[in-house]
């Protein structure tokens, strides 16, 4: 028996920046994973999924990570997601430096 499927949202990483990017449900890349398109349906996440793959020239590394409703905007479920939202980590930079909040 196949597991459900759990709610997703499409993450890449920006061609030219190496940013993290979310995709939003109006096709816009966005840094903010709150800005992310909540997908809760399989079939609509692997299709939007394969439209964001075709976007080579904008992003590279495209996946479907878990994500659940919060109360801004969808939030990471795994560590490697939260992780991600915050930027590099080498140094205070990009989203760090900024003071975005990424969720």
């Amino acid at each position: 028996m196949s597991r459900a499927f759990s709610p997703k949202v499409v993450t890449a990483n920006d061609l030219l920046t190496g940013e993290v990017v979310y995709l939003a449900a109006d096709g816009r890349w966005s840094p903010r994973h709150a800005d992310a398109e909540l997908l809760t349906d399989e079939a609509e996440a692997e299709l939007r999924l394969i439209e964001a793959s075709a976007q080579e020239d904008r992003v590279v590394g495209v996946y479907l990570a878990d994500a659940r409703p919060g109360p801004r905007g969808p939030e990471p479920v795994h560590f490697r997601e939260t992780f991600r939202t915050r930027g590099p980590s080498n140094y205070p930079h990009g989203k760090q430096a900024e003071g975005i909040p990424q969720t």
